[in-house]
């Protein structure tokens, strides 16, 4: 499959290489991976462990810096920024939604959905209307004064996914998003992806689970640190 420019998509990464030392043991993580994704596009990472997912999905979230090639995002080559201004651009163009939540327990529901607005200066009653808005999108709109606890945990990813959605990202990045979750509310989670697609958000999921990806309309299989397929179903 062609590559697209970094005009025609909002994610494209060229050449990708990552690199780590394990004292005299050099492990190379991504092997010039070229990937690009197009706004709105729902893409599933798969492959088998020690395979790159993880270190991909890293260097797609601005928490890791390639060891060689470019990385532009939203048409802006980040591939060897400073750690400040990474975090910058984390903050105000990527959601993160990971397998074990981390919400904060001492916060209510609305409050942990208001974190990322927080970070970014949002006005406290803009935040806090902005985070309602949310909590009630993605069906939590009478739990917004529970705490994490107090709720199930296909209740704990939906605050999850509303907080990924607080700074209206350009790209979802979501690491086994329904990995803690039993199969009922795994689909039910899942649902709540499909509705963000049709929606137009971007997302890029990373999953071992054959069912997960056939949802998505795109899979990436990476297999030692290389695209061994890049499918549509």
């Amino acid at each position: 499959m062609a590559v697209m420019n970094p005009n025609e998509s909002i994610v494209h990464i060229e050449d990708v290489r990552k690199t780590y030392q394990m004292g005299a043991v050099t492990v190379e993580a991504l092997r010039g991976v070229s990937v690009a994704f197009g706004a709105g596009e729902y893409v599933t990472i798969r492959g088998p462990s020690g395979c790159g997912k993880s270190t991909l999905l890293n260097v797609l979230g601005c928490l890791d810096r390639p060891t060689s090639g470019r990385y532009f995002l939203g048409g802006e080559d980040v591939s060897q920024l400073d750690d400040d201004t990474l975090s910058t651009i984390r903050g105000a163009r990527i959601g993160f939604i990971f397998q074990s939540y981390n919400l904060i327990q001492q916060l209510s529901v609305v409050e942990n959905i208001e974190v990322p607005l927080y970070y970014q200066g949002c006005p406290e009653q803009q935040s806090r209307d902005i985070a309602a808005e949310l909590a009630e999108r993605v069906g939590l709109g009478d739990r917004i004064h529970h705490k994490p606890y107090e709720l199930s945990g296909g209740q704990q990813q939906r605050v999850a996914i509303a907080r990924a959605l607080a700074n209206d990202p350009l790209i979802i990045l979501a690491d086994e998003p329904t990995g803690n979750l039993d199969s009922t509310s795994g689909a039910d989670i899942l649902g709540v992806f499909d509705e963000l697609h049709d929606q137009g958000t971007t997302i890029v999921m990373v999953t071992h689970d054959e069912q997960v990806s056939s949802r998505a309309e795109r899979t990436i299989h990476l297999r030692d640190g290389r695209v061994e397929h890049d499918e549509r179903p």
